[in-house]
């Protein structure tokens, strides 16, 4: 018996010695091709020339975060629509992002947006139609403030990134939410964030960006395929993957009826099933606010996601009340049997801090640094698109709801708006 196993051993290396050369190259293909396309996509990153503009908000801002939804929705146009493989496979070129952002310091609370600059006209005329007495200009990025790199023997750092608790299809609280007919009883979602701005000593800052990239190519639209999938579980329609069974399901349940035939009575899931959802097209009040919920969210213009945020102070004065703050403030977008944010912080070190104390110092600060060399390179998610990632998507209703300029009712005391209105020149009034 060992004999003709080691026979049957010898063949293969001799088969092997023979055919590696054709072998091998089959295995490291694709390694090689991961390789280089990440390698050209960074190349194609890097190439992108950005800029940063501060918006200078109104005063006295009467509109809702309805006039921010009509913003992003026009961020849908920086989608390529389905970019030639010649783009994809010999350029690298990826779908482009915008990050919205706020700045909190000392000095006030500001409104940035860093774009590649052939968007900038875009966004202009997006914001001046829905916010004419806004100010845009370009300005100094100020991720600089503290330096190029943190945390430091003066600066501590503290971050994290928050993504969907649930499947991107389930939507969180939106602004439609907090409004009320009367001015009195009107909510803004952004005056908590607003307010932990606000009140920031001197040498301490909060700053949070929000990155959007429209949904498509490679990953199409699934997750409003997805959607539908559980609309039509709760309804107690047919699934597209129940569909997919086909004849083989048909094939599997006969034999097994007939396998087990002589000591039971054959039964027929499918038709339960049919009989079930001729029951089950009455839903309960909870069945029917999942069911209006998720349509309503996968009726309009999704992106893929990355909140991020960075909390700076000194070290002989760091307070950690202020990150707490800033993530208590999304937890009122949390709706328990729909979706909600959460916080993405990596471990300190895992199980072997435990045994090594200087580990933990170590990794902790290694985690620090990467998560503020991701906010000052706006880097969507951990490989800026170079390699595939899976991310939570927010539609336009969502983001404006996360990310919009303050209404009237924020008096959050050092938000920086525009002071005086800006008037142009008569008509008729002479050239010469």
């Amino acid at each position: 018996m060992m004999e003709v196993l080691y026979g049957i051993i010898d063949s293969i290396v001799l088969i092997i010695r023979y055919v590696w050369w054709l072998i091998l190259p089959l295995f490291l293909f694709p390694i090689f091709w991961n390789l280089r396309m990440r390698y050209i996509r960074t190349r194609y990153v890097k190439s992108i020339e950005w800029l940063m503009l501060e918006v200078k908000i109104p005063k006295d801002i009467l509109k809702t975060p309805k006039a921010m939804e009509q913003v992003f929705s026009e961020m849908a146009a920086i989608y390529s629509f389905g970019m030639k493989p010649v783009d994809i496979y010999l350029n690298g070129k990826v779908e482009p992002w915008i990050s919205f952002e706020m700045a909190g310091h000392a000095g006030g609370v500001n409104f940035y947006i860093y774009t590649p600059s052939k968007y900038r006209n875009l966004i202009e005329s997006a914001i001046y139609a829905q916010y004419p007495e806004a100010e845009i200009h370009q300005a100094e990025d100020y991720t600089e403030l503290f330096g190029n790199t943190l945390p430091n023997k003066i600066y501590d750092v503290f971050g994290a990134e928050f993504g969907l608790l649930k499947e991107s299809y389930y939507p969180i609280r939106t602004y439609q939410y907090f409004e009320e007919p009367t001015e009195e009883r009107r909510l803004d979602p952004i005056a908590a964030i607003s307010e932990v701005m606000s009140n920031l000593k001197e040498g301490e800052a909060i700053w949070l960006q929000t990155l959007i990239s429209p949904t498509g190519a490679p990953s199409g639209n699934d997750w409003q395929a997805e959607g539908i999938e559980k609309i039509n579980e709760i309804t107690g329609k047919k699934t597209e993957k129940e569909k997919k069974k086909g004849l083989g399901g048909a094939l599997y349940e006969w034999i097994r009826n007939l396998f087990f035939a002589p000591v039971k009575y054959p039964d027929w899931p499918a038709l339960a099933k049919k009989e079930e959802a001729a029951v089950s097209k009455f839903l309960n009040p909870h069945e029917q606010e999942i069911v209006k919920a998720i349509s309503n969210k996968i009726s309009k213009f999704g992106f893929e996601t990355v909140i991020r945020f960075v909390y700076i102070d000194r070290r002989d004065s760091f307070t950690p009340s202020n990150p707490i703050a800033v993530i208590g403030s999304f937890q009122q977008f949390g709706i328990s049997h729909l979706n909600a944010f959460k916080p993405k912080v990596a471990a300190k070190g895992g199980w072997l801090a435990h045994f090594f104390p200087k580990y933990k110092e170590l990794t902790e600060f290694a985690l620090k640094k990467e998560i503020f060399q991701k906010y000052r390179e706006r880097r969507f998610g951990a490989y800026n698109k170079t390699k595939p990632e899976k991310f939570s998507v927010l539609n336009t209703e969502e983001l404006a709801t996360v990310y919009h300029f303050p209404a009237i009712m924020v008096k959050a005391p050092r938000l920086r708006r525009v002071e005086a209105k800006k008037v142009g020149p008569p008509s008729g009034l002479p050239i010469e």
